[in-house]
C-alpha cells in the first residue's frame, strides 16, 4: 500500500483518540475487575425471542435494522436496496422492540451506552443499515434531510453498499456481465463520508469494492470499521477483502469484524473453530491486534435454517447454488469455486462468543488481545465515533 496514502502515524493518532474516549469507568477498567470481557459483535439482528439475547451473553452488538426492496437489474440479477421507504419503517419496527424491553436492551446512541449496558446487565443495541440506498435522495443540497431522520431515530452506523453499487459508493459485486468491477467512491460518496464524520456516525464499508473501501479510509476524518467480511488471501473472492483494505481500515484507528459465513472463511471441505481463529490471526498479523474484531451476520441463535438441519452444511448449502452459479457465469472472483459449507457447525449457536474466546485462549492468545477482539477494539471505535 502506497505510503502516501496511508501513514502509520495517521493510524497511531486516531487509535489515539480513541483511547482518550475509553476512559470512562468501565471501559478503562482492566478485564479481572468487569463482570466478564465485553464481548460485542460487529453484525447480527433483533431476536424475535429476546431471551436470546441474554443467552448470547452480548454486552453490546450493532444491530442491522434495516429492511429491503427487491430491486431487478439490466443485467438479470436482483439488487436487495435497503430504501428509504423500507427502511423508514424498518427503524420504527426496531424503536419500538427496544423500547418494549427496557430491562434488556440499552439504546446505543453514543459509545458510553456500552458502559452504562454493564452497569445495569443489559445489552447495548447500535442501529445500523446495511446500504446507503436508504439515503439516495440526499445530498449536501438538502442538507441531507434524510440521513438526519434516520440519525433521529436512532441510527448510529451506515454501510455504504450491499454486495452492489448505488449512487455513493462500489459493490464488491459490481460487474458488467462478463467480469467483476472495482468502483470508486463517486463525488455524492465522498459528500456522504464527510456528513457522516459531521453527524458522529459510524462508517461501515462491509459489501464496498476495494476500491471504494480504499477511498473512504483515505477520506474518513475518524475511524471507520469492515463489521463483517473475510480475508482474500484465504479466500480468493469479491466478497472477501485483500491486505490493503485490512491495513486502511486499521490506519484510520478502526476494525475489521470476521464474520460466521464459512464458504468465505475456508476452502477447505469441513470448516472448523481452528479456520475461524486463523482469519482472526490474519487480520491482527496485517492490520495489528487493536484492528480485530467479531461478527456474526446471522440471528444470535445461528443460521436459522441450517439449525433446522441440525448443521448438515451439505443440505444447507444447497439455498445458495443458484445465487452462485449466477455470479459464475459472469466472471465474477471466486465463484467459480463451488461452495460446500455454510456454518462452522460449533460457532452455529447461541453461545458462540464464549466458544470463540476459549478457542483463543487454546490458541494461546494473550488475554489482554482477547479483551480486544472480543469486545474491547469495537468498544474503542464506538466510543471514539458515536459521540
Amino acid at each position: 500500500m502506497p505510503g502516501s496514502l496511508y501513514d502509520p502515524k495517521r493510524r497511531h493518532l486516531l487509535q489515539g483518540l480513541g483511547a482518550c474516549a475509553l476512559l470512562s469507568p468501565f471501559a478503562s477498567m482492566p478485564a479481572w475487575a468487569r463482570r466478564q470481557r465485553l464481548y460485542i459483535d460487529g453484525l447480527c439482528f433483533l431476536p424475535e425471542d429476546v431471551n436470546d439475547v441474554k443467552a448470547s451473553k452480548l454486552n453490546a452488538f450493532i444491530a442491522d435494522i434495516s429492511d429491503i426492496e427487491a430491486v431487478k437489474q439490466a443485467d438479470g440479477t436482483t439488487n436487495y436496496k435497503r430504501t428509504y421507504n423500507a427502511c423508514i419503517k424498518s427503524i420504527a419496527k426496531a424503536n419500538a422492540t427496544v423500547d418494549a424491553h427496557p430491562d434488556v436492551y440499552q439504546r446505543g446512541l453514543t459509545g458510553l451506552d456500552i458502559d452504562k449496558a454493564v452497569a445495569q446487565d443489559k445489552t447495548a443495541v447500535f442501529f445500523q443499515i446495511q446500504g446507503a440506498d436508504c439515503v439516495e435522495g440526499d445530498s449536501n443540497a438538502n442538507n441531507w434531510q434524510q440521513l438526519e431522520e434516520f440519525r433521529q431515530q436512532g441510527l448510529r452506523v451506515l454501510q455504504l453498499t450491499h454486495h452492489y453499487g448505488n449512487e455513493f459508493a462500489g459493490g464488491a459485486l459490481d460487474n458488467d456481465g462478463s467480469q467483476g468491477l472495482d468502483k470508486p467512491l463517486t463525488e455524492q460518496g465522498r459528500e456522504l463520508i464527510a456528513a457522516l464524520n459531521q453527524k458522529n456516525m459510524l462508517i461501515d464499508v462491509s459489501h464496498s469494492s476495494v476500491q471504494t473501501a480504499l477511498d473512504t479510509a483515505r477520506l474518513s476524518n475518524k475511524p471507520i470499521v469492515q463489521s463483517h467480511g473475510a480475508v482474500r488471501s484465504i479466500v480468493n473472492h469479491a466478497r472477501c477483502s485483500p491486505d490493503e483494505v485490512i491495513r486502511a481500515i486499521a490506519d484510520t484507528g478502526g476494525v475489521f469484524g470476521v464474520f460466521m459465513m464459512s464458504f468465505w472463511l475456508t476452502n477447505n471441505p469441513v470448516p472448523t473453530v481452528d479456520d475461524f481463529v486463523r482469519q482472526l490471526e490474519h487480520v491482527s498479523r496485517v492490520g495489528g491486534v487493536e484492528s480485530v474484531a467479531i461478527a456474526n451476520d446471522y440471528p444470535l441463535r445461528g443460521h436459522l435454517k441450517l439449525l433446522e438441519l441440525e448443521n448438515d452444511n451439505a443440505l444447507g448449502v444447497k439455498q445458495y447454488l443458484d445465487w452462485w452459479h449466477s455470479l459464475r457465469a459472469k466472471n465474477v472472483l471466486g465463484f467459480d469455486v463451488e461452495p460446500r459449507h455454510v456454518v462452522i457447525p460449533e460457532l452455529n449457536h447461541i453461545d458462540r462468543m464464549s466458544r470463540i474466546d476459549d478457542a483463543l485462549r487454546k490458541a494461546r492468545f494473550k488475554s489482554s488481545d482477547r479483551d480486544r477482539f472480543m469486545g474491547g477494539n469495537l468498544a474503542r471505535v464506538l466510543q471514539s465515533v458515536v459521540v
